[in-house]
């Protein structure tokens, strides 16, 4: 049986473990303890866990900047996938945001993985070809 459950920093070596796992899903120094505590305190309850016994088998992050919600790092173990955990975790989040006032969530996939593109396509979510990202790091911290 799963259970779904607000994230905690208790969780975060577990989580850490899943990204690993996760072909697609780059680490970077945003994604530190640090960081994540930071993320998590910002935005309470709109990050959630999926585990089966004490396990985790899957996550989701979300948060907003007070006008949109960004979902990040939905991770569901490969042997537990195809049982309804990543849209449940998803749903988590979107309810969260909806709650504070937040309608309206984006997300960012890697062009290098068509695998995550084709799965957000078949589940209600559009591809934005009307913008570009621009991003900008300072020197010295490209791994941010």
């Amino acid at each position: 049986m799963i259970t779904y459950r607000p994230m905690t920093l208790d969780d975060y070596d577990a989580i850490l473990g899943l990204m690993r796992q996760t072909p697609g899903v780059s680490v970077r120094e945003a994604d530190s303890f640090e960081a994540t505590q930071r993320y998590l305190q910002r935005n309470p309850q709109l990050s959630f866990v999926a585990a089966a016994g004490s396990v985790l088998v899957g996550c989701a992050m979300s948060g907003h900047d007070g006008r949109r919600g960004y979902l990040q790092h939905v991770l569901v173990l490969p042997e537990f996938r195809r049982q309804g955990i990543d849209r449940q975790l998803v749903e988590l989040c979107l309810q969260g945001l909806a709650e504070q006032g937040i309608r309206k969530c984006h997300l960012d996939v890697l062009k290098t993985n068509p695998q995550a593109a084709d799965y957000w396509a078949r589940h209600g979510w559009q591809l934005r070809t009307d913008i570009e990202r621009f991003s900008f790091t300072r020197a010295g911290d490209e791994n941010a």
